[in-house]
């Protein structure tokens, strides 16, 4: 084995790779020779730490100072200055939102990740995916070999996950150890085990993140859950999209074949596995588990009706059990620590951790996994670092395009299932996007509408029909010529979706509807009453005006102007918009050096 001085972590996701983590590693490479470290400092590629805002981020052991927004310029000074002198390079140290501090030693000392608790996330940013060596170091395949070594009887497994308390990670939050133990009591000689990692909710990162950071969890998980329900076969279902994903996938199901950890006869325990990728073209709607399995079948990706279950009837009309990438990167960790610590985690009736990719209005964009009963308040203020420039905090959507608002009255709300429905929204696959004081939620529900009308796969009249239909309502108010009636019939719409539609995606299509017009009515009225949008979002609701003691006559905004609906006289007149030929492009509000244009 051999020793080094020490560690140099470097973040290889999706989001630091595309600001140049490869050149920085490279750059490493090229250094420490030639200041002679090449034999004491290990440079290892990593997946994602989870502060993305604050990419690439790199990590130094044995002090666990992490280094962040770092450039390929900036590497020689940590070089020279921390692995050569043992000082640290402080302007490195400090969070964009924070003011510098001489204290910070290191990354356990940051506020993003002092509430975290990473289970799922456990090796992400630990260890090198690409080397199987490093997850079997870390407890990797123990839970897999003690089973098959000890023959372990696949119910008492089931009942042990039972105990945990895990439920599904990917939606609905179905308890993880009753699916597995519905598909083992059927009796067929053919049975599947499907891993969804399609991921298709606008914001959520949280699956892609954990199969490049940890993709033999995922592979283990999916073994074990094979030898529970007597499965020989198992997919996983990833979205074409995610191209570091799919090769770290690739990578590590071959190399777990070339160990025996998969395959025929594994730990010569009479047990055969094996795992196959199919990719996905990025429809939102094969996340749902029967139009899934079609599409891994070849066909189209449509849902289908239930019962059967995928339990009794799934891939290839055999007993099937689909999760999510989540839910499978806890099944190793509940079986090496035991369903009593994990239960001990989180609420009554939602155990363990959830991971949220928290994004928009907030400072810390990034990755976090947090202890089911933590509240919104502590993720957004205190691991989110708050809302960026002093703005005000207006609301959290979480569960994406089939989840809804939750408002500033509701901050200290206990993250879990339940709490989560009772207040209009729901966990989703995790998605957790922040809006501040001007976001207009009548345009955000808009906006999530307009993703499902464009996702639904038409075969349902009900979601084909009535999301076009609840679209144009809000595209009327939004262009200010809504009126009250169109108010009642979004709702009546969304009742009429929720109870006709074939799949979740219509039957949820409206809760972003709902919960902005239940806890942000008042905003709804101002669009069809008083023909206002306060926040200045909707253009039809928006006129452009010229304030004119700011007015320095220049003329900039009406050389912008692409209609030229301003006019006035240089030197001598203040300019003006005629509104009746304004097409609110904002040209002129751009152009404008002294804020003389205003929205009103």
């Amino acid at each position: 084995m051999e020793i080094f001085r020490a560690h140099v972590l470097v973040c290889c996701g999706t989001g630091c790779t595309s600001s140049n983590s490869p050149k920085i590693m490279d750059r490493f490479e090229e250094l420490l020779p030639l200041h002679d470290l090449e034999k004491e400092i290990k440079v290892v590629k990593t997946g994602c730490f989870g502060l993305c805002a604050e990419g690439p981020i790199v990590v130094v052991y044995p002090e666990g100072v992490m280094y962040y927004r770092v450039s390929p310029d900036d590497v020689e000074e940590i070089v020279s200055e921390h692995l050569l002198k043992g000082r640290f390079v402080r302007r490195l140290m400090t969070l964009s939102s924070e003011i510098p501090s001489t204290e910070r030693m290191s990354a356990d000392d940051n506020n993003f990740f002092k509430k975290q608790l990473r289970i799922a996330l456990r090796n992400c940013g630990i260890i090198n995916p690409e080397k199987i060596e490093e997850y079997i170091a870390r407890d990797g395949y123990q839970a897999l070999g003690k089973i098959l070594t000890e023959k372990t009887d696949p119910m008492a497994i089931i009942a042990m996950i039972k105990q945990s308390g895990l439920r599904g990670r990917g939606g609905g939050g179905f308890p993880t150890g009753n699916k597995w133990e519905f598909a083992a009591k059927v009796q067929n000689d053919v049975k599947y085990v499907c891993c969804n990692a399609d991921e298709g909710d606008p914001g959520a990162f949280m699956d892609r993140s954990i199969l490049e950071g940890d993709p033999h969890s995922v592979i283990e998980a999916m073994a074990i859950a094979g030898y529970c329900i007597g499965a020989n076969q198992g997919y996983v279902y990833v979205r074409a999209e995610y191209p570091i994903a799919v090769e770290r996938l690739k990578l590590a199901i071959s190399q777990a074949r070339e160990y025996g950890l998969i395959g025929t006869n594994i730990f010569d325990s009479g047990f055969d596995f094996d795992l196959d990728i199919r990719l996905g073209a990025g429809a939102f709607v094969c996340g749902e588990e029967t139009a899934l399995m079609r599409s891994i079948e070849g066909k189209r990706g449509n849902p289908t009706p239930r019962p059967p279950f995928p339990a009794v009837k799934g891939l290839f009309g055999k007993p099937t059990i689909l999760n999510n990438v989540e839910t499978f990167a806890n099944i190793p960790v509940i079986l090496n620590r035991g369903a009593e610590w994990f239960s001990a985690i989180g609420t009554e009736k939602s155990k363990g951790t959830k991971v949220f990719a928290l994004g928009g209005k907030v400072n810390n964009v990034g990755l976090v996994e947090i202890p089911m009963g933590t509240t919104v308040r502590e993720i957004v203020f205190d691991i989110g670092g708050g809302i960026p420039n002093g703005k005000a905090f207006k609301a959290v959507q979480t569960g994406g395009p089939s989840g809804g608002c939750i408002p500033a009255v509701l901050l200290d709300t206990p993250i879990d299932y339940d709490n989560l429905i009772s207040v209009g929204s729901m966990m989703g696959s995790g998605g957790m996007i922040v809006m501040d004081e001007d976001t207009c939620m009548v345009d955000i529900a808009k906006f999530f509408l307009e993703f499902t009308v464009d996702e639904s796969c038409g075969k349902c009249a009900p979601c084909r029909i009535g999301t076009k239909r609840m679209f144009e309502l809000l595209t009327k108010i939004t262009d200010g010529s809504g009126s009250l009636e169109d108010l009642k019939s979004l709702e009546g719409l969304a009742t009429a979706l929720k109870n006709g539609s074939l799949c979740a995606l219509g039957q949820t299509a409206a809760n972003p509807i709902l919960s902005t017009m239940h806890h942000f009515r008042n905003e709804y009225l101002e669009h069809v009453v008083d023909k206002k949008c306060k926040c200045h979002v909707c253009k039809g609701l928006t006129q452009y005006y010229i304030e004119p003691d700011k007015c320095k006559k220049c003329s900039l905004c009406a050389k912008k102007c692409p209609v030229n609906c301003i006019s006035g006289v240089i030197g001598k007149e203040s300019f003006v918009i005629d509104a009746s030929k304004c097409i609110k492009c904002g040209a002129c509000m751009e152009a404008c050096k002294f804020g003389a244009v205003v929205k009103k």
